[in-house]
């Protein structure tokens, strides 16, 4: 007598919840994955954890904005400080021997046809490298948390959103307690990703 075989008798396996994903409005907390199948919500503990981390790093992306700003206020200031900080023009693109710019150069076509770049012109005082590599490096963070926090919103979990517009609002409020009033006055800034 085989008691080791079954014949037949398949024991179904449990299957580990899925990731549910929405392409419409919704408010469902259990089996919402945020971003990645790693971050899979499996209880409303979890969600709330995850609503407040959402929160915080919309937080952190305005520190951030903020952070970059008075960086560059920085670097500007010891620039025009040590004296470095002139304004420089170099215009970019090939010009005749005159020295003036030819019809054909002017063209939106001439970097095409003549194999030749056109590079716009360049105004403002160079930043020596190692603070070029500091303003990269923290726009390239800003970037990145913002695509992160718009693939939060992408969800489209409304709790989710709630999530990354009051972590803004959150971190704009805290970060920005004082306004340049010539700044806005020259360019008013909407609504942007970035």
């Amino acid at each position: 007598m085989n008691h080791g075989d079954h014949g037949g008798h398949d024991m179904p396996m449990p299957k580990e919840p899925m990731c549910a994903m929405q392409m419409l409005w919704n408010t469902q907390i259990i089996d919402t994955c945020i971003v990645f199948p790693g971050w899979h919500i499996h209880s409303k503990a979890a969600f709330v954890f995850s609503f407040l981390v959402i929160v915080a790093l919309g937080v952190f992306y305005e520190y951030l904005r903020a952070f970059s700003r008075n960086v560059d206020l920085r670097i500007a200031a010891a620039l025009a400080k040590s004296g470095k900080g002139k304004s420089r023009i170099i215009l970019g693109g090939s010009r005749s021997g005159s020295g003036r710019s030819t019809p054909e150069e002017d063209s939106d076509e001439a970097g095409l046809l003549s194999g030749r770049t056109l590079r716009p012109a360049v105004t403002g005082a160079p930043v020596p490298l190692t603070l070029r590599i500091l303003r990269a490096v923290l726009y390239g963070a800003t970037v990145f948390l913002s695509f992160f926090l718009m693939l939060v919103f992408m969800t489209y979990n409304a709790y989710l959103i709630l999530a990354v517009v009051a972590g803004a609002a959150i971190g704009h409020f805290v970060f920005n307690s004082h306004i340049d009033l010539d700044a806005v006055s020259a360019n008013g800034k909407g609504m942007a990703c970035h």
